[in-house]
């Protein structure tokens, strides 16, 4: 199957029920009386789940590769009440997307946001995570980097085109490391809705709400909880940083290796944050990971 299937689960929050989107890439390896693993691929802030097509498509004869769109992106719903764009609802939003699944046990990777959720997860008592991939993000997130985000993040746009709004998009993306013209258009497509003419930005703009009320002094206690959690992981865990990132730096990178989980880290040269995975290079720092018996 080369293209995933849109599914639906209804998720509770303070402010009633919503559903949150997940792209299903059905496992397309050899028949076994066993279920195939899963394996959940969770976006960051401002993204959507179609960012994994590439790694889905080499991963999916050995996964069954599910990629949510979180709550308020992509399409999932948008939250009544803007503070419910949280991180401990997300993580209980995925929680019910794992009892959908019938997954008793899954891996995980998460893009910086979507990090953030499986460190959460990873943390819990009895939590169902056998292995945890970290993409450019840790405990501490540099404020400066939250500052540049937080420059773009919930503006107003109207394209007249999807090229447009990819050309917009790499205006702020740069950081992601060289990509081809046609690697960038995929990338970009589902990042976009009709809107009258044209185009928007396919999340609800008050994601931005919860993240403008940021202070340094309330992501230093952010942290502080976020190393908490890091530290009570238990299961093999692997670190990517994209050499040039803001947002994981390599004090913190670092750190990550000697505590916690101690994880196994893997750097791009070239690349900032983050890494988008569509690469050779990174796919087989992911598969080898992932695929590892031992």
């Amino acid at each position: 199957m080369t293209e995933p299937q849109l599914k639906f689960v209804q998720c509770l929050s303070a402010s009633g029920l919503h559903r949150m989107a997940f792209w299903e890439w059905a496992y397309t390896g050899p028949a076994s009386a066993e279920a195939p693993p899963v394996l959940i691929c969770v976006h960051g802030l401002s993204r959507q789940g179609r960012d994994f097509d590439t790694l889905a498509r080499a991963l999916q004869s050995r996964y069954r590769v599910i990629c949510p769109d979180v709550v308020g992106r992509g399409q999932s719903d948008w939250l009544a009440q803007p503070a419910g764009y949280q991180l401990p609802n997300y993580v209980a939003d995925m929680v019910t997307l794992l009892a959908r699944l019938d997954a008793p046990v899954a891996d995980w990777l998460g893009t910086s946001m979507g990090g953030l959720i499986g460190i959460g997860l990873a943390s819990l008592p009895g939590n169902p995570i056998r292995r945890l991939v970290l993409n450019d993000v840790g405990p501490t997130i540099e404020f400066e980097a939250l500052q540049r985000i937080g420059g773009y993040l919930g503006q107003p746009k109207h394209f007249a085109s999807r090229a447009e709004g990819a050309d917009y998009l790499w205006g702020i993306s740069k950081s992601f490391g060289p990509h081809s013209p046609a690697q960038w258009a995929a990338l970009s497509a589902p990042m976009f809705k009709p809107e009258g003419d044209g185009f928007k930005l396919h999340y609800d703009p008050a994601i931005a709400q919860p993240f403008a009320a940021f202070t340094a002094e309330l992501a230093a206690m952010g942290s502080a909880a976020m190393w908490r959690a890091f530290d009570a992981i238990a299961c093999p865990t692997l670190l990517l940083r994209g050499a040039d990132s803001d947002l994981l730096s390599p004090a913190t990178a670092q750190a990550m290796t000697q505590r916690g989980p101690r994880v196994a880290l893997r750097e791009f040269a070239g690349v900032g944050h983050a890494p988008t995975l569509l690469v050779p290079d990174q796919i087989a720092a992911v598969a080898e990971f992932l695929l590892n018996e031992a």
